[in-house]
């Protein structure tokens, strides 16, 4: 891999508390991270963890509170709107649902040209462009002129992963982007972004609750719980052999066919939980 693209230090999040003289709330604490060009890190964690919030902070739609993101060497913690529609070029990011994130009264060619015309694209060229993303995806040329509820679940995620690509990225931060797809469709739709990547030398945040789709596509794996990272590596090592007993917890709960190899999975998952609970309880008398 290249040089680092993105690196975090230190990053910590916090929410105004609800109601008066409310204590904030910490979604992140202490998070230190890297992407190097051209790699993929897997960001894996159970609803509630904070790896959306993660992502939101990259995308500048999350406070930071202290710590620091830099991006190919500047810090964009605090980037204005000025700075942040400038950094739109090389950072972009595909959402969980597909259809809420794309505008239904839109054709899909319009969708695919809006980010060209905001940077000062002309129309014809804007339309080559369309075109050549529409190939790069693998959705007919015809789809420019069709609006999105035409098209299955997997073909509007490869709409959105177009629009990403519009402005031929550096990094882009997928929020759970295959979540909401079908399993035999999220095998090819996970097919397509390991293709573009390597079509391209793009980076990738990949956020995901599920162990299997980030051993998957990951180089990296970085495992979050309660807000902070508990465990990163290479990901072959992260998702077969964790050592964190959070990260075991996740690879235990993803099935196998096996009923024996299940039930025994079953069985050493809720052992870890029920030690995870006795932890809790301890820390909960010792403060």
């Amino acid at each position: 891999m290249g040089e680092n693209l993105l690196r975090i230090d230190s990053l910590n999040v916090e929410y105004p508390g609800k109601g008066f003289r409310a204590k904030p709330f910490r979604a992140l604490t202490d998070i230190n991270i890297a992407i190097g060009q051209g790699e993929t890190l897997g960001l894996v964690g159970e609803s509630g963890s904070g790896k959306t919030t993660l992502g939101r902070a990259v995308l500048g739609l999350a406070p930071v509170t202290a710590g620091s993101i830099t991006f190919e060497g500047n810090d964009i913690s605090h980037a204005s709107r000025k700075q942040r529609r400038k950094l739109s070029r090389d950072l972009q990011v595909v959402f969980q649902d597909p259809y809420t994130s794309l505008n239904p009264s839109l054709e899909i060619g319009d969708i695919l040209a809006e980010p060209l015309g905001v940077q000062g694209v002309g129309k014809a060229e804007a339309r080559k462009r369309v075109g050549e993303l529409l190939d790069q995806v693998g959705l007919p040329s015809d789809a420019a002129s069709r609006l999105p509820r035409e098209f299955s679940g997997g073909q509007r995620q490869r709409v959105a992963i177009a629009r990403a690509l519009a402005l031929s990225p550096k990094l882009i931060v997928c929020d759970e982007p295959v979540s909401a797809l079908d399993l035999t469709t999220q095998a090819r739709v996970l097919d397509l972004f390991l293709q573009i990547q390597k079509d391209t030398g793009v980076s990738y945040l990949f956020v995901s609750h599920d162990l299997d789709v980030v051993r998957h596509i990951s180089h990296r794996v970085a495992v979050m719980y309660r807000g902070e990272i508990v465990e990163q590596g290479e990901a072959g090592e992260v998702t077969v052999t964790p050592e964190h007993p959070y990260t075991q917890r996740l690879l235990l709960a993803s099935p196998v066919p096996d009923p024996d190899r299940q039930e025994q999975r079953r069985a050493n998952r809720h052992r870890l939980l029920a030690e995870q609970r006795e932890q809790d309880l301890q820390a909960g008398v010792a403060a």
